[in-house]
C-alpha cells in the first residue's frame, strides 16, 4: 500500500526528456501550486502587498522553466547563473513570513521543474495547512507588539536619559535602538524599541515626550518589521 502511494506521488520525477506536453504539465501544475500558495499568504496574513501576491504565482512557473532549461547541461547551467550574475535586485526589507514563502514557492517550482509533482503537491498542501493551523492558534503572536518610537530632540539633551521618566511613568519596556546626528550636527535622532501596553494612552504618551524634546518631530512606527533601522 505505501509502496502504491510512493510511486502514485513520485509519478514523472524520473522522466527527463524535455518535451511539449511535459512543460506545458510543468507550467500548469506550477501555476496551480503557485496560486494556492499565495491564496494561503492572503488568507493568513492581516495585510500584504498585491505585487506580493502575484510574485508568488508566478515564482514557481518561472523556476520550473530554469529547471526544465538546465536539465542535466552543465553548460547552460553555468550560462545561466552567468547570465543572472548580472542582474541586480532591490526592494525593500520584508517580514521574515515573506521571505518563508519565497522559499515556499520557489520549493514548490523546483518539484515541479524535477517533475516530482506528487511531491510538489502532497509538500505545498501540508505547508498551507501548517500555515492556517498557526494562524488558527496565534502562534508566536505577542499581545503587545513592539513599535519603533524615533524622537528627535535638540543636541542639549542629553539622549541616553532624556525620556527615562517618561517612560517609567507610563511603564514602557524600551531599548535605545539607533542615535545619529542631523541638521549639521545641531539635532539628534533617536530610535527606541518600545512595547506599548494594550491600556496604555498613546496620545498622552506621545504628548509627555512631545514636552520633553521641544515640540519636534516625533514619529510612532506600528509595524517595525517594515521599517530600516
Amino acid at each position: 500500500m505505501i509502496e502504491s502511494i510512493e510511486s502514485i506521488i513520485a509519478s514523472g520525477a524520473a522522466s527527463a526528456e524535455l518535451t511539449l506536453t511535459y512543460a506545458l504539465l510543468t507550467f500548469a501544475v506550477s501555476i496551480v501550486l503557485g496560486s494556492v500558495i499565495s491564496l494561503t499568504y492572503m488568507k493568513t496574513q492581516p495585510a500584504f502587498s498585491p505585487s506580493f501576491t502575484l510574485t508568488m504565482i508566478v515564482l514557481p512557473t518561472i523556476v520550473a522553466i530554469i529547471i526544465l532549461l538546465i536539465g542535466s547541461n552543465i553548460a547552460r547551467a553555468f550560462s545561466l547563473a552567468g547570465a543572472f550574475s548580472i542582474i541586480r535586485f532591490r526592494s525593500a526589507p520584508g517580514d521574515s513570513k515573506d521571505i518563508s514563502y519565497v522559499l515556499f514557492s520557489m520549493a514548490a517550482g523546483l518539484a515541479c521543474g524535477v517533475g516530482a509533482y506528487g511531491y510538489a503537491v502532497l509538500f505545498t498542501v501540508c505547508l498551507c495547512l501548517l500555515m492556517f493551523v498557526l494562524k488558527a492558534f496565534k502562534f508566536g503572536q505577542n499581545k503587545s507588539p513592539l513599535k519603533l518610537l524615533k524622537v528627535t530632540i535638540p543636541e542639549s539633551l542629553g539622549y541616553e536619559e532624556a525620556f527615562d521618566e517618561v517612560f517609567r511613568k507610563f511603564g514602557i519596556d524600551y531599548e535605545l535602538k539607533k542615535v545619529r546626528t542631523t541638521e549639521l550636527g545641531s539635532l539628534y535622532e533617536v530610535v527606541y524599541a518600545v512595547n506599548l501596553k494594550p491600556e496604555t494612552n498613546q496620545k498622552e504618551f506621545l504628548d509627555a515626550i512631545r514636552c520633553r524634546n521641544g515640540n519636534l518631530d516625533i514619529a510612532l512606527t506600528m509595524n517595525p518589521a517594515v521599517q530600516e533601522y
